[in-house]
């Protein structure tokens, strides 16, 4: 095995890692799956709290129809609604509600406070720093 196939399967074991320990923080305080919370999150920083379906899809790297299961819980949970697009009737947008604006804001500081302690634990943080830096323009 090379040093990158080595150092590439010891990174992918980090991030799992630290998916599961933010995966699990979210679920227990929160009742959110990991690719909702990051849903919530990517709304909150759109500037109209607003996506198209196929955006969201691709900020989260998930297929059409997985985004569609999740925007279907989010709005049980009323935390989203559906929007038709005014100038393409076929488009539709996920909008964020004030409720669920209010969910994600009440987890955020579970999941930052979660975030650094895997980070900590399974390693990665300085080398999430130093490549990464402050990664604030997701949208």
């Amino acid at each position: 095995m090379s040093n990158s196939s080595g150092s590439w399967l010891r990174l992918i074991h980090a991030v799992a890692n630290v998916e599961a320990d933010l995966a699990k923080v979210l679920q227990d305080r929160h009742g959110l799956g990991l690719s909702d919370y990051r849903a919530l999150e990517i709304l909150s920083k759109s500037p109209t709290s607003e996506l198209r379906m196929q955006e969201l899809a691709a900020h989260l790297q998930l297929n059409q129809s997985s985004v569609s299961r999740m925007v279907e819980r989010l709005e049980r949970g009323g935390f989203t609604v559906r929007d038709l697009c005014p100038d393409d009737k076929r488009g539709v947008y996920t909008v964020l509600t004030d409720k669920g604006r209010a969910h994600f804001e009440t987890a955020q500081p579970n999941y930052e406070n979660a975030l650094e302690n895997a980070l900590k634990e399974h390693g990665g943080a300085e080398l999430l720093l130093a490549r990464f830096g402050n990664a604030e323009d997701v949208v």
